[in-house]
């Protein structure tokens, strides 16, 4: 018997079990059908993605039936979200949404239960990209300074650093971004780090000094003085106002 996991020989057999039962996989066309309406927003999507995951066609990946969906799950899962970002999702946020998600999963213990969550997923996924401005198109240079921004938001962007992670002349790529955003770098990433201040201040108990390091402020009072220009609030009464609301 042949000891490795994935052998020619092993390939052929199982193709001839699935030639004599009429079994076969999804054709690619048929799987990716519920991803393009999943990108596009359409609520559609949700129905399909049921019909396709309660379908026999893909396959036994387990022989234990709870784990057979969990794995599906997660192969789902992976190509929803990348269908979000191609979508104009963050990256960063299609992968946490995956990331709960399977975390959610792991803790199932029925396929009717994991059915259902599949369901949820997907209509989760839908929802937002129904939400996005379906006419901001943005340029592959600018999703990825949109990328790098949200991901560095602990540190100081600078459009130099944007700029070589490009490809792209400095000046060139200031003049695309602001066409794009309609938003200037520092503008953008400011916007950014206070849609992340408000967060934190709300969900989180950090203290405003801890707020102010973390967001790649100079100080507390810079962080302080910066919030209550964009907010109209101090951290505290925004805080005081909003915690955990």
């Amino acid at each position: 018997m042949d000891g490795n996991t994935v052998s020619e020989k092993k390939l052929r057999y199982m193709e001839f079990l699935r030639r004599e039962t009429g079994n076969r996989h999804h054709t690619d066309t048929e799987d990716m059908q519920q991803y393009e309406l999943l990108r596009t927003g359409t609520p559609a999507a949700v129905d399909e993605a049921v019909r396709i995951f309660s379908s026999c066609l893909p396959g036994n990946i387990s022989d234990d039936p709870v784990r057979n969906y969990k794995y599906r799950f997660v192969a789902c899962i992976a190509l929803a979200s990348r269908a979000a970002i191609a979508g104009g999702m963050e990256a960063e946020r299609a992968y946490n949404i995956s990331d709960l998600y399977i975390l959610k999963m792991d803790q199932l213990s029925s396929v009717e239960e994991i059915k259902s969550l599949h369901a949820e997923m997907f209509a989760f996924y839908t929802d937002e990209m129904a939400k996005l401005d379906k006419k901001t198109v943005y340029s592959k240079p600018i999703v990825l300074c949109l990328d790098y921004i949200y991901q560095h938001l602990h540190e100081p962007v600078r459009l130099t650093r944007l700029a070589e992670f490009t490809g792209l002349n400095a000046s060139y790529l200031s003049t695309l971004f602001k066409k794009e955003t309609g938003l200037s770098v520092s503008d953008y990433v400011l916007s950014k780090r206070m849609e992340a201040a408000k967060n934190m201040l709300k969900f989180s108990t950090d203290s405003y000094a801890e707020i102010a390091v973390t967001l790649a402020f100079s100080s507390q009072s810079h962080f302080t003085r910066v919030f209550k220009q964009q907010t109209g609030y101090t951290p505290k009464a925004y805080r005081n106002q909003f915690f955990r609301r």
